[in-house]
């Protein structure tokens, strides 16, 4: 268990930019079909096809968005933090294009396909190197794996409280109020600075980037950290591989009801659900 961050006064009482760090996951497009998948059963992966390209995960892209609408608000740096074995410098260079101020790669071969776990516990070492923060914003899940664990993971690790699922946040005087999506509604949570938040899709997509901001972040810097910079919480990253990963056989079977008149095929089909259980 990591030491409690010694986080200093809010920013309104430091008079300095409110900090705001996201967390972004580059992953292959959702959108591609799912024949262009393929499943490696000995080495437990994933085989994308030919042709399907990686892109930013939508749901951190809502987190970017969220991110540049507090931006808007008020005074605020974004910071955004990507951790891969090699990271896809195209795809990621789109939160500089957006409107975030600084990119952050955490960059390694130790970093290769990386789990829930260690993904929280790099993002959290990489956050603290930087020092200082404020709101730290992550997407609900990552579109490859949908396991909604890292945020959580993230806050843990750093001890600062977390809400998850916003669809709407507001930032005033030290204090984050969420709109936290529930069911059957929403409800509204209050939380002092500092705090992590992850956004779901409710509030918006990530607006499109302008030529002058894609002309403009070809010429930003970007750092990137390998596993030495992240010691000690790099070294103690042990490989994890799933028991089993395999393309679910999904069997589809049709019995046609048939009957001289309509009331005849709808007395047989209540009969058959019947002797099938149904009802």
């Amino acid at each position: 268990m990591f030491p409690p961050f010694e986080y200093p006064k809010h920013p309104t009482e430091r008079n300095v930019m409110l900090n705001i760090i996201v967390c972004a996951k580059v992953v292959l497009d959702p959108e591609a079909p799912v024949s262009t998948f393929k499943i490696d059963p000995r080495e437990r992966r994933v085989l994308p096809g030919p042709g399907v390209p990686p892109v930013l995960n939508p749901y951190d892209e809502n987190s970017l968005e969220a991110a540049l609408k507090i931006k808007e608000a008020l005074p605020a740096r974004i910071t955004v933090i990507s951790a891969g074995k090699n990271i896809p410098k195209a795809v990621v260079r789109k939160c500089l294009a957006v409107g975030a101020d600084a990119l952050v790669l955490l960059e390694d071969e130790a970093f290769d396909e990386i789990d829930s776990l260690s993904a929280a516990v790099l993002l959290a070492a990489a956050i603290r190197k930087l020092g200082q923060y404020d709101l730290v914003l992550t997407g609900r899940m990552a579109a490859d794996t949908n396991a909604g664990q890292v945020g959580q993971g993230v806050a843990e690790r750093l001890a600062i409280p977390a809400v998850t699922l916003a669809r709407k946040i507001e930032v005033n005087n030290g204090t984050v109020r969420v709109e936290r999506v529930r069911s059957d509604g929403y409800e509204v949570i209050e939380v002092a600075l500092p705090c992590l938040v992850t956004v779901s899709h409710e509030i918006g997509e990530l607006r499109a980037a302008t030529v002058k901001g894609l002309m403009a972040a070809q010429k930003q810097p970007i750092t990137t950290w390998h596993a030495a910079d992240l010691a000690p919480e790099a070294a103690d990253l042990k490989p994890r591989r799933p028991q089993q990963l395999f393309i679910p056989d999904r069997k589809v079977a049709c019995e046609l009801v048939t009957g001289a008149t309509p009331e005849e095929a709808g007395a047989g089909l209540a009969l058959k659900v019947r002797q099938i259980g149904f009802i």
